[in-house]
């Protein structure tokens, strides 16, 4: 017999009997179907639609067989939804279907449930419940507990229905398990689904196995470093993951930099060592640090060199006037490196004393030639350390200058001035002139080992320049280097520098105003020849600061509205003369001779005195002589007494008289063998009574047979004997190759004479010429005091000495 009863169709569910189940209802229709039920007998029939997607579904939307169910429980949501709890009470199958507006009205007819038994039905039950087990197991998204009631249903209609609910299957399939009516077929086709889902389960086992054995190693590495930032957050106090982003950031810049494949394996040990460890241990800071350094190195970041030859020898003509030659060494360099495009770094090093302008000029190279600037100063530098870095075994290490200036570059190409770099120490921590060998080597430095860094770092692009005051430095580290001399200035040279530089310089740097102050040049002149003499600028410089100080004051104090410096006022502004300029003897005097010495801060004139003394021919010498200079003194002696007779001095004089010499500016250190002559000239001067010439100044080392050999500097004494008023100056004749270098001014000025010899130099340098005298060893023994022949030596008779 047909049933009419409201009808709720189902999307994606289907329900069985005896299923218990909560349903969310939304559609007006359906609402109403429900609240129709609930006014009638609570039954409503249950049929799941063909297409989920239907809202308004019809009889052909809708599958034959359904189930009666009662509701149970209906809860009216908020939203408007309904929801309800259904449980199926018996299948049905719809014969007609009637809109009555609000709902639908469904005929069913009621499909009884069939009774089966025997041994295989009871049989089939057991194997059905056991596979459902593993089902069950292998099934995630089933309960555990799923299959423990099932041994206790005895109907196999029943069972079949409870398993068919449980399982995890399409609409389709569930739909055919409800048509079947018979108890054994429905056991059957579930246990036959069951067989088809365990075994696609099994093999989706298998390949989640295989899949999480063959999981790739960069996957698994973030799963657990996903797990140890999480873990370090909680251990950090809550630190909201910094640690965690300090690695990512640390390694998308190793990603980003370009770093060299043994730098690059070196990043990633330490980032893989960082990540294992407490964010704020001591080794994790030192981790971080080296990392810091190394990801701060330019790799790969070059400047664009200027390769424009007449543009660079324009910057280097306006920044400095004269040094013509190291113009052209740093102009042919570029030239090779226009034409090549690539010319290991030079290693120039700039010799000369101090004032003269090489740490400029190291700037003027790099503006030049397009490179960063970066000065590193050695003075004093005595930790072969501070070159190659500390091992990093130690705390607080860090790497050497060499890198940490690299880093401050920003380039691998910067010019890098290594400044006084012969003021290096030494002490019981290394010697850092040696260290210095690898990094100024061309053949070495592509492959720098920093002590900090532990990589090979490539320094053949830098290019380097050395300044030095002196050449007192390792021989294998000259050996390394171009040397390139940097004399001392002319006076006209200075001259053009104050007036291009040194004066708007320090006019601008003292506030003066154009037009409120002028140096005339003669002034200028005045102020280089009597207020200064050294080799470079500085001191001129200073004195120019002061003329500006001293005008602005009259200015402020509103004594005068400009000022003009000129040589008749210049003593007002800067006091008293410092120095003399010219002759320093106006008179011609006996003993006395105007050597020429080299100082690390150029060239000085050198006074050598002597007098005789009663005495048995000994020479005593003061004026804080170094050995060298003593030898050179026992040398000179004993040539004078060998040559004795051939310059008009008799031998037993040597036996009354001792001889005194002495170099004034008693505490200045003197040294070297460049006065041998001029002690031949003083010594023979004060035996023979013959004054030097004033205006006469000699260089030159002398032999024991009275050769005249080379000196060096011999541009710094030549420009010293210039500022000194000389004329005339005496040169060893192996100097004269030299003489191309010096300044055409300072030729000009001097009367430069080679010799050869100590007689050519007596014979220029003494104010009357020598007369040798003729004798015999019985005439010296009888010319002695007590000798035989007392008429020999009459009273008077003595060779005068210079007092």
């Amino acid at each position: 017999m047909n049933q009419t009863f409201p009808l709720l169709p189902l999307r994606d569910i289907v329900v069985f009997p005896g299923m218990v189940v909560p349903l969310f209802v939304g559609r007006d229709k359906s609402v109403a179907a429900l609240e129709a039920a609930m006014e009638a007998s609570k039954d409503i029939v249950l049929i799941a639609q063909l297409d989920p997607g239907c809202d308004d579904p019809e009889g052909d939307d809708l599958y034959d067989v359904g189930v009666i169910a009662q509701v149970l429980q209906l809860l009216k949501l908020p939203d408007g939804t309904v929801r309800v709890l259904v449980e199926g009470k018996t299948r049905a199958r719809l014969a007609a279907l009637e809109d009555v507006g609000t709902h639908l009205l469904a005929e069913v007819e009621t499909l009884p449930g069939e009774t089966v038994a025997g041994n295989e039905v009871t049989a089939l039950m057991r194997q059905v419940v056991e596979q459902f087990g593993e089902y069950v197991k292998l099934n995630k998204k089933l309960g555990e507990d799923a299959g423990i009631d099932l041994s206790e249903v005895d109907d196999a209609g029943q069972l079949a229905d409870t398993i068919a609910a449980a399982l995890s299957a399409k609409v389709s399939d569930k739909q055919g398990l409800l048509t079947e009516t018979n108890p054994l077929k429905r056991l059957e086709l579930v246990m036959a689904f069951m067989e088809g889902e365990l075994s696609v389960l099994q093999v989706e086992r298998r390949i989640r196995g295989r899949v999480k054995r063959q999981m790739e190693k960069t996957q698994r590495e973030y799963y657990l470093n996903e797990q140890l930032k999480a873990i370090q957050s909680e251990l950090g106090g809550g630190d909201d993951g910094e640690g965690g982003n300090e690695i990512a950031e640390l390694t998308e810049k190793i990603e980003k930099t370009k770093l060299s494949k043994e730098a690059r394996a070196k990043a990633q040990a330490e980032l893989k060592k960082l990540r294992s460890m407490q964010p704020m241990s001591a080794e994790a800071t030192v981790i971080r640090n080296y990392l810091d350094v190394l990801l701060g190195l330019p790799w790969g970041k070059k400047s664009k060199l200027k390769k424009d030859i007449a543009r660079a020898q324009a910057v280097l003509d306006a920044d400095h006037y004269a040094l013509e030659k190291v113009k052209d060494r740093i102009v042919e360099y570029l030239a090779v490196q226009a034409r090549t495009n690539k010319l290991k770094g030079p290693i120039l090093c700039l010799v000369g004393p101090p004032g003269v302008g090489k740490t400029s000029l190291g700037k003027s190279i790099a503006k030049a030639t397009g490179r960063e600037f970066v000065r590193q100063s050695l003075g004093g530098v005595r930790d072969e350390a501070e070159i190659r870095g500390h091992r990093r075994t130690y705390i607080g290490s860090m790497p050497g200058k060499i890198v940490a200036n690299l880093k401050k570059a920003g380039t691998n190409n910067p010019l890098f001035l290594l400044d006084e770099i012969d003021k290096l120490g030494q002490d019981f921590r290394g010697d850092p002139a040696s260290a210095l060998l690898e990094v100024l080597d061309p053949e070495q430095n592509a492959k720098f080992q920093d002590h900090y860094l532990e990589l090979d770092l490539d320094l053949s692009d830098i290019m380097f320049v050395c300044t030095a005051n002196s050449l007192n430095l390792p021989q294998p580290l000259l050996d390394r280097m171009e040397i390139i001399r940097l004399e001392g200035y002319t006076e006209d040279e200075k001259v053009e520098i104050a007036q291009r530089h040194l004066v708007e310089k320090q006019v601008q740097a003292h506030g003066l105003k154009k037009g409120e102050f002028t140096l005339e040049e003669a002034a200028l002149r005045d102020l280089i020849r009597y207020y200064t003499r050294e080799a470079g600028v500085r001191t001129l410089e200073r004195e120019i600061a002061k003329l500006c100080r001293k005008a602005l004051r009259q200015i402020l104090e509103g004594k005068v509205k400009s000022v003009t410096v000129t040589p008749e006022n210049l003593g007002d502004f800067s006091g008293v003369r410092k120095f003399k300029h010219g002759v320093s003897e106006a008179e011609p005097q006996v003993g006395a001779v105007t050597g020429l010495a080299w100082t690390s801060v150029g060239g000085e004139l050198l006074t050598i005195e002597s007098v005789t003394t009663p005495g048995k021919g000994e020479v005593k010498t003061t004026g804080k002589l170094g050995q060298v200079m003593n030898e050179s003194v026992a040398a000179a002696f004993s040539f004078v007494k060998a040559r004795a007779p051939a310059y008009g001095i008799k031998p037993s004089l040597f036996n009354r008289k001792n001889v005194h010499i002495h170099l004034p500016e008693g505490a200045v250190p003197k040294d070297g063998p460049s006065a041998g002559i001029g002690m031949v000239t003083s010594i023979v001067s004060t035996l023979t009574g013959i004054a030097v010439r004033p205006d006469v100044a000699m260089t030159g080392e002398v032999t024991l047979r009275g050769r005249v050999l080379a000196i060096g500097g011999l541009k710094e004494k030549l420009l010293a004997a210039l500022r000194g008023g000389i004329t005339t100056v005496l040169i060893p004749e192996e100097n004269v190759k030299d003489l191309a270098e010096i300044p055409a001014n300072a030729k000009a000025g001097l009367e430069i004479i080679p010799v050869s010899h100590v007689d050519e130099v007596l014979a220029r340098a003494l104010v009357e010429p020598l007369e040798a005298i003729e004798w015999t060893e019985a005439d010296d023994l009888a010319s002695q005091p007590g000798g035989s022949n007392p008429a020999a030596n009459p009273a008077g008779s003595e060779v005068p000495t210079a007092h």
